[in-house]
């Protein structure tokens, strides 16, 4: 599977996530976002989505585990150019995507139909 997962850069940026290795991803309280989180799998796929101000996609990570409870580890695999919310949302691909549709859900799943745009590999 392929996720999305949003961060604030102020408080856990991919950056950081780059330097330390991987981390464990705590912190996700929205009930929908909690359910989603902890259907991760081992080896799946993150675009790490950066909030505030940046409003991008600026990194890929795996998981390094199955999801445990109420949080997963990660671990970086890349940063990508910075793919803005403004483009995401332009793109009539993303219509219904849960991003555009429900802009504060802080975990998602990504179809795989739409990965390769949403992390800039297209």
């Amino acid at each position: 599977m392929k996720w999305l997962f949003k961060t604030e850069p102020s408080d856990y940026s991919y950056e950081r996530l780059a330097k330390e290795g991987k981390t464990l991803w705590t912190g996700v309280k929205n009930a929908l976002a909690l359910k989603h989180l902890r259907q991760v799998r081992k080896g799946d796929e993150i675009a790490i989505y950066h909030t505030g101000s940046e409003k991008s996609v600026v990194g890929i990570a795996r998981a390094v585990a199955d999801a445990k409870g109420d949080a997963v580890e990660v671990a970086p695999l890349k940063s990508v150019l910075p793919v803005p919310l403004s483009a995401i949302k332009s793109d009539p691909r993303f219509k219904d995507f849960a991003l555009v549709r429900m802009g504060r859900l802080s975990v998602m799943p990504v179809p795989e139909s739409l990965w390769k745009l949403l992390t800039g590999l297209a």
